[in-house]
């Protein structure tokens, strides 16, 4: 499995290799130093010289040995996205309240506003997950006909499942809201999702009347309007969680974190075309598709964040500010809802490499393949800091102990 996944992982790379530079010259609105260092580190990435190391070493037989090279944390790297899924996992789920049942919503943007999104996407992205935690902020007090501040985990996604531009935004969503007025937690056990969709439809037309030149925005919210009489397209995940995952943030991961495309759906390159596939939503199946290089690596790179921006942003009773406030009062409502499914929500830890190593390939990265015992820390070289720590410069000088002694009293 993991042999795989690095050849296939290798024709992403080489794919960039070989056409990059030429891209630029088609596509010279990505001739940026931002655009460059993504894909440097990209190309670069599992290659120890340029990235860094941590090496194990076996201590026992002296003859074992494990190299681990530094992640790029490439915002294009497909490698680094594994890691970047189990981050967010651990993260996410620690953020949940327990006992708390939350609804996966998805908002989408209409295809008409698509281009002009692309072209502002920097002013857009942020003010796209505000949006949406005032939409549902909305939508709570006008169901219950009160102000309640409901919990939102918000992400924003710009790809589809062929690759192509499809700005929306994905919500974990607390299924109830408190009551600042009352300092009470409020349980809603319906939404209407009809409603959901008109107060999506105005909170994004207003937001885009206020962030876009009128001239340009004005008839494509008119024409929103008329062909979507009923709102806009507001998917809400309905029930509980299925019970073959771990969590809530495990299920959502799958749809909220992944990269554009994973290395496994791209099915050949020849040098000037790319075949991939995707499960196409229309049909729900397997669906092939061919395209030039250029357009390929265009598919990849207009998925890229502005630097600095923040994916994974947090409103409501889930703001860092209020959360700790809130949480015993939820708790003690919860208590009287009957229905609620306490512990509905899994704390997932985080996954070390050793972990994410044996996962993938059945077999420990630190245990000697000779004695079988397990490895120590060695070396750790940066391309930038040099060498970190160097346990056979600490043997040199004399002050080395076993790590027997080290760890005891």
């Amino acid at each position: 499995m993991m042999a795989q996944a690095a050849r296939d992982w290798s024709v992403f790379k080489q794919i960039f290799a070989d056409h990059w530079d030429e891209f630029k010259r088609v596509r010279p609105r990505y001739q940026t130093a931002y655009n460059d260092t993504l894909v440097a580190k990209m190309l670069d990435c599992g290659n120890p010289d340029k990235m860094g190391y941590i090496e194990y070493r076996c201590e026992q037989c002296g003859q074992g040995n494990h190299l681990v090279s530094m992640s790029c944390k490439s915002s294009l790297c497909l490698r680094c996205a594994k890691v970047h899924v189990d981050t967010w996992v651990s993260q996410v789920s620690q953020a949940l309240h327990e006992g708390v049942i939350y609804r996966h919503i998805i908002l989408t943007v209409p295809a008409m506003f698509r281009t002009p999104f692309y072209q502002n996407a920097e002013a857009l992205l942020g003010a796209l997950m505000r949006c949406s935690a005032q939409c549902l902020n909305d939508f709570y007090s006008e169901v219950r006909g009160k102000v309640l501040k409901g919990g939102y985990i918000t992400v924003v996604h710009t790809h589809g499942r062929n690759g192509q531009y499809h700005p929306h935004v994905h919500v974990l969503a607390t299924s109830g809201g408190y009551d600042v007025e009352a300092e009470s937690w409020e349980h809603l056990s319906f939404l209407p999702y009809d409603l959901l969709r008109h107060k999506w439809q105005w909170h994004l037309m207003t937001l885009f009347r206020k962030t876009l030149a009128s001239e340009t925005i004005e008839p494509l919210v008119d024409l929103c309007f008329r062909k979507s009489p009923n709102g806009l397209v507001s998917r809400v995940q309905k029930g509980q969680v299925p019970s073959q995952y771990q969590s809530l943030a495990s299920y959502v991961a799958k749809y909220v974190v992944s990269p554009p495309i994973s290395v496994r759906r791209i099915d050949r390159y020849d040098g000037g075309r790319v075949t991939y596939h995707y499960r196409s939503h229309r049909t729900e199946r397997t669906t092939h598709e061919t395209v030039d290089v250029l357009t390929f690596i265009g598919r990849m790179i207009q998925h890229t964040r502005p630097k600095g921006f923040k994916r994974i942003r947090y409103y409501g009773v889930q703001a860092t500010k209020t959360f700790a406030k809130v949480k015993a009062v939820i708790q003690a409502a919860l208590a009287k809802v009957e229905g609620v499914v306490k512990g509905a929500v899994k704390i997932v830890a985080r996954l070390t490499y050793r972990e994410r190593y044996e996962q993938s390939t059945g077999r420990d990265p630190l245990l000697c393949a000779h004695c079988r015992s397990e490895m120590g820390l060695w070396r750790i070289w940066h391309p930038i800091y040099g060498v970190i720590y160097d346990e056979g410069v600490i043997i040199k000088r004399g002050r080395y102990r076993s790590r027997a002694q080290r760890s005891g009293p």
